[in-house]
């Protein structure tokens, strides 16, 4: 699995990003691009604890979800979301994307980090399990808009 702390890794996600346009379609699921962009803020806000929706521990999450959050196995599509993680109100494209962008370039310079504060949902993640994880995320959104 690629991991968001890798040089390659970031260009690679922000070229991708790049490709998008405000008339870019969803190969599957409800959110239009700028929502998207929106949705894939709240994992980066949350490791590095900016403003994010707040989200209580599970156990259960911890136990059945945790590995599938960074291993090598995709995420299939349509995936329910957390209500709190959902994004339907409408989007400006250049702001979300500009954020978005300016996020995943934040976390990536956090690749010498040794001590993260734990998920609030499944607990504590090494840094190569925050990359990974991180990288995972964008990857699958972006593989929904084709990109």
């Amino acid at each position: 699995m690629k991991s968001l702390f890798e040089a390659s890794t970031l260009q690679e996600i922000e070229s991708r990003i790049n490709k998008l346009s405000a008339e870019s379609n969803p190969v599957w699921g409800k959110m239009d691009v700028a929502q998207m962009f929106n949705h894939c803020q709240f994992p980066l806000k949350i490791a590095l604890k900016k403003d994010h929706p707040k989200l209580k521990p599970s156990l259960l999450a911890k136990l059945f979800f945790k590995k599938a959050m960074y291993n090598d196995k995709p995420w299939k599509k349509n995936l329910p979301t957390h209500s709190k993680l959902k994004v339907v109100a409408p989007k400006e494209f250049e702001n979300e994307k500009g954020k978005l962008l300016e996020l995943v370039t934040e976390f990536s310079n956090q690749g010498d980090k040794k001590k993260w504060d734990p998920h609030p949902m499944f607990g504590k993640f090494t840094s190569e399990q925050w990359g990974k994880m991180q990288y995972k995320h964008l990857d699958h959104h972006l593989q929904q808009f084709n990109a």
